[in-house]
């Protein structure tokens, strides 16, 4: 989802009528999940953006999302993907990109609690944590407030739908018919 949010964010001619995000880390991913884990096995969550801010640790995949609300400087200076996305750091395509996801007629958000692996799960949903870990809705984020990639003008228009399911782990959004009956069904065109 974080992916292909980028996409639609760099593609000037795409003609996406509805873009639908089955959980993913869309504000970033800080948290220890068995996922986090596995990768590094030895960090706690609060030593993992000493391994991702910086050129090599923006060669691994996590790191390019890692958002360490404790190091939003280190996060700011040295990440170089999601920043750019969510225009929370200035480059010269900002105006080209938020203009190519304004072309979107629907943007479908799709997330629960229980997922197990997005961290917090209200990334999902854009939601991300402030500096006490204390989760931050949507609406009250700076690249919402700021409209740096067209998020405020789609809610604006009415073009966001937000959808959360409980009961559902991270590898089985796809799968699940709730979701799909609940979530996706109705935006199918």
């Amino acid at each position: 989802g974080l992916i292909c949010r980028a996409v639609l964010s760099t593609s000037p001619n795409h003609n996406v009528h509805t873009f639908i995000s089955l959980s993913s880390p869309l504000a970033g991913q800080y948290g220890d999940t068995d996922y986090l884990k596995r990768v590094f096995p030895d960090c706690a969550k609060k030593a993992v953006h000493v391994f991702c801010y910086n050129k090599w640790g923006q060669k691994c995949s996590i790191c390019d999302y890692w958002n360490d609300p404790h190091h939003r400087a280190g996060y700011l200076r040295s990440n170089t993907f999601l920043p750019l996305v969510n225009g929370e750091k200035p480059h010269k395509f900002i105006k080209d990109w938020r203009d190519n996801v304004l072309r979107i007629k629907k943007m479908v958000l799709i997330g629960g609690p229980d997922d197990g692996v997005i961290t917090p799960w209200q990334s999902s949903h854009y939601g991300f944590y402030d500096t006490k870990e204390d989760v931050v809705e949507m609406r009250n984020q700076e690249f919402y407030k700021n409209d740096t990639f067209g998020l405020k003008t789609l809610d604006a228009r009415g073009d966001v739908s937000v959808c959360v399911q409980s009961g559902v782990e991270h590898t089985h959004w796809h799968s699940n018919f709730t979701v799909f009956t609940n979530c996706i069904e109705k935006w199918l065109i």
